[in-house]
């Protein structure tokens, strides 16, 4: 059923014009954003007031990294900044390190892949990565996207001991080097498909097939510039590659936050960009779904996280793993690009809008997401 549905996607992708579902008119920014922030903030000062004090009072002293620090936090609504602030020496031109918001940046790579024909979610990596050993063949891209390889990989970050992460080795330690090939280097756990796990080899083995992909489409070499961050105008998009040439496709992207929220704008506009398609139509869809490994036993499922679509967090409950909805105080439909430390961005297609928040969160589960955007809401909202 579940490859069905992606073939249905296929489908759609190779029939549907984009002048049909992406208008040229709608709220888009220019250089930069229209901002309407000392308006709305003129004319909910109560509920602004409660933003600031939820998101920028620091807890301890600033060597203890204890609390919620926020670096930056702003709200779009239908195509206008209605809250901006930023902290701790940061402002609007200071690109961010974005960690795992990456994962959710491979994703859109990997879709204006396959929206250039370059690339299907039912290719195996193999056809893209020739070196790739032979027992990985039958992974494909949708488990990639899933995360869901079935790779026995340890993403562990504070908390254990260092030499047990997987994603640590390959950030810092003898993976660096040749990213793609370390997280080739380890063992099944399951079968493709058959178990989730939250994995940054996923999305690094995902960022080299769509970058293979595309160059041997004869795409240009920094086609993701070419292709995605340039006609958003992301012009602060750093998107890091190891000594081997390929993608950090899981941690390394930075961008401003105003840059952040045009990537979460491409979302809540369908993958549409000014009248054109930069991700294929149906995508979107697809990706704002629980995937079905998400639903099978296996990986104990966090509430903070959310649910997992195709390298998106939902704001859905999934009774059979036990998972409650995530962001009590968020709208059902928001969806998330989210990184370590407290790097969101929320997309809330009922309400047109963007919520994009840096930070240095330390402390494990200090920012609760759900109050957070609740209260951005309740500030962000144009009068």
């Amino acid at each position: 059923m579940i490859r069905l549905a992606w073939s249905l996607v296929a489908l759609a992708i190779s029939t549907a014009g984009a002048e049909d579902r992406c208008p040229a008119g709608g709220s888009w920014p220019d250089t930069d954003w229209p901002s309407a922030a000392q308006v709305v903030r003129s004319a909910r000062p109560a509920e602004a007031a409660a933003l600031d004090a939820y998101a920028f009072t620091p807890a301890g002293l600033e060597a203890s990294r204890r609390g919620i620090r926020t670096d930056g936090l702003l709200v779009v609504q239908r195509g206008v900044v209605t809250y901006e602030r930023y902290g701790r020496g940061f402002g609007p031109a200071t690109p961010h390190l974005a960690w795992s918001v990456a994962k959710s940046v491979t994703g859109a790579l990997a879709a204006v892949a396959v929206g250039a024909g370059a690339l299907s979610t039912d290719d195996s990596i193999c056809k893209h990565l020739p070196a790739a050993p032979r027992w990985t063949c039958d992974i494909s891209v949708r488990d990639l996207l899933e995360s869901a390889s079935g790779l026995d990989w340890n993403e562990r970050y504070e908390g254990g001991a260092l030499q047990d992460s997987s994603v640590l080795a390959m950030l810092y330690g003898q993976g660096r080097r040749d990213m793609v090939s370390f997280v080739l280097s380890h063992r099944r756990r399951a079968g493709p498909g058959e178990q989730w796990r939250y994995s940054s080899a996923d999305a690094v083995l995902l960022a080299a097939v769509a970058d293979r992909a595309m160059v041997s489409h004869d795409a240009e070499a920094d086609w993701p510039f070419q292709r995605l961050f340039q006609p958003l105008g992301m012009a602060s998009a750093v998107f890091e590659r190891d000594a081997a040439g390929s993608l950090v496709g899981s941690s390394y992207f930075y961008a401003t936050p105003r840059d952040l929220a045009r990537l979460g704008w491409l979302f809540l506009e369908d993958g549409c960009w000014r009248g054109r398609e930069i991700l294929p139509a149906g995508w979107m869809g697809m990706a704002r779904q629980v995937s079905a490994p998400f639903r099978m036993p296996g990986e104990p499922r966090r509430r903070r996280d959310g649910a997992w679509g195709r390298d998106l967090w939902l704001n859905r409950a999934v009774p059979e793993v036990g998972l409650e909805k995530p962001w009590p105080g968020a709208p059902d439909d928001a969806f998330a690009a989210r990184g370590h430390w407290g790097q969101e961005v929320v997309v809330i297609p009922s309400l047109e809008m963007v919520v994009v928040r840096t930070g240095d969160d330390r402390e494990a589960g200090a920012l609760d997401l759900g109050k957070l955007v609740s209260l951005a809401v309740a500030a962000g909202r144009l009068p």
